[in-house]
C-alpha cells in the first residue's frame, strides 16, 4: 500500500510539475516580434476603393465603430466610425477587451502610426508598443492577406474621419493572458490569390471575411472537432443572444440545398436595408452576421465564396439562431 501511494504521490508529482513547466513557457515566453515593415502607401482611388471593399468584407465595423443595435444589423452611427468600441462583459471575454480607435486621430487613434506599424497590427497582431493583440482581433486570418490588399485598406483608414476618442487598454486575465503570447506572428510577402480560381478566390474572402471564426462553435478559445463552419457559436449580448447558423453543405442542417442563386439572393434581400437604412428590430431580429455590408458584394465575389462553402465537408448540426430561452435571460 505504500507503494502504491508513494506511486501515486509521484505521478501527482510530476502532473504538477508538468503543468506548472507549460504555465512557466507561456509565462516567460515572449511574442514573436518583428519590426514594422518599411512601407510608405501610395495612397490612389483605386487603393482606396478597394480598401472600402476589405473594410466591409472584414466587418472591421463590426468591432471598431459604435453601432445603433436598436435597428437590423447594427448601422454605423455616422459620428462613430473606428472610434473604438469597449466590448460588454457579457461577451464573457477573459478581461477587459477593447476595439481601439483605428481613426487618423492622431492622439487616441492610429493617426501617427507609419504606414508599416498599420500592416504589421493588421496582419501579424503586435500594436505599435510591440505588445501582442487579444487574438479576437482575427490577425490569424489576416495574414492571408495580400501586400496589395493590405496596402488598400491602410489607404482606405487614413481616409477616415479623425474621431477624438481616448479609450483604456485591453487588460486580460490569466492565464489567457499569457496564452495568447503565442498567437501572432511575422508575415513575410503575401501574393494576391487570382480571382479567376473561383474555389481558391472563395476561399481567400471567407477568410477574411472572418466566417470561420464566426461560424465554428468553440471551447475555451479554439474550435470544437468536426464542427467547423457547422454553426452553434453563441454570441450573447446585454440586450439579445444570437447563434450562428451552420453554413456546411449539409443538405438539412446547412446550405446544401441551395442553389447558387438562393445564396445570392438571401444576401442582396438585405440590398435595400443597405441604401435606405434598416428597421427597428427587437431581440428576436438581432444579428451579428454583417448582412448590410454583404449584401454590397459583387455577384461574382459571393459566387466564389458559395463554390467555396459547397467544397467543405457537410456537418450535420440543427442549429436555432434565436434560441427562445436565452432571449429571456
Amino acid at each position: 500500500m505504500k507503494g502504491l501511494w508513494a506511486g501515486t504521490l509521484g505521478a501527482a508529482g510530476l502532473l504538477t510539475a508538468g503543468i506548472a513547466a507549460t504555465l512557466g513557457h507561456f509565462y516567460v515566453r515572449q511574442p514573436v516580434v518583428a519590426a514594422p515593415p518599411a512601407v510608405e502607401v501610395e495612397i490612389t482611388p483605386e487603393r482606396i476603393a478597394r480598401g472600402e471593399y476589405l473594410f466591409r468584407l472584414a466587418d472591421c465595423d463590426g468591432c471598431h465603430s459604435e453601432r445603433d443595435f436598436g435597428r437590423f444589423g447594427g448601422p454605423v452611427i455616422s459620428t462613430g466610425r473606428g472610434k473604438g468600441v469597449i466590448f460588454p462583459p457579457e461577451l464573457g471575454l477573459p478581461g477587459r477587451v477593447v476595439a481601439p480607435n483605428i481613426t487618423p486621430d492622431r492622439e487616441t487613434g492610429i493617426g501617427s502610426w507609419t504606414d508599416g506599424e498599420k500592416v504589421r497590427a493588421i496582419r501579424e497582431g503586435i500594436g505599435r508598443d510591440g505588445r501582442p493583440l487579444f487574438p479576437m482581433m482575427p490577425y490569424e486570418s489576416y495574414r492571408h492577406m495580400s501586400d496589395e490588399d493590405v496596402w488598400s485598406l491602410v489607404a482606405y483608414l487614413d481616409t477616415l474621419k479623425p474621431v477624438k476618442n481616448a479609450l483604456p487598454r485591453t487588460r486580460i486575465d490569466f492565464p489567457a493572458s499569457m496564452l495568447m503570447r503565442a498567437a501572432p506572428a511575422p508575415v513575410r510577402k503575401v501574393a494576391a490569390v487570382d480571382p479567376r480560381d473561383r474555389i481558391r478566390y472563395g476561399q481567400y474572402l471567407a477568410t477574411l471575411g472572418g466566417c470561420q471564426g464566426c461560424h465554428t462553435p468553440s471551447e475555451k478559445g479554439r474550435p470544437r472537432p468536426g464542427m467547423l463552419f457547422a454553426g452553434g457559436q453563441r454570441f450573447r449580448l446585454p440586450f439579445a443572444t444570437v447563434v450562428s447558423a451552420n453554413i456546411t453543405p449539409d443538405p438539412a442542417t446547412g446550405i446544401g440545398g441551395w442553389t447558387e442563386q438562393a445564396f445570392l439572393d438571401h444576401f442582396y434581400q438585405y440590398s435595400e436595408y443597405a441604401r435606405n437604412g434598416p428597421p427597428k428590430v427587437g431581440p428576436d431580429g438581432f444579428t451579428l452576421m454583417p448582412w448590410l455590408n454583404l449584401s454590397q458584394l459583387p455577384p461574382e465575389d459571393l459566387k466564389a465564396i458559395y463554390r467555396y462553402l459547397r467544397t467543405l465537408p457537410p456537418v450535420h448540426h440543427p442549429v436555432e439562431i434565436h434560441p427562445v430561452e436565452l432571449q429571456a435571460d
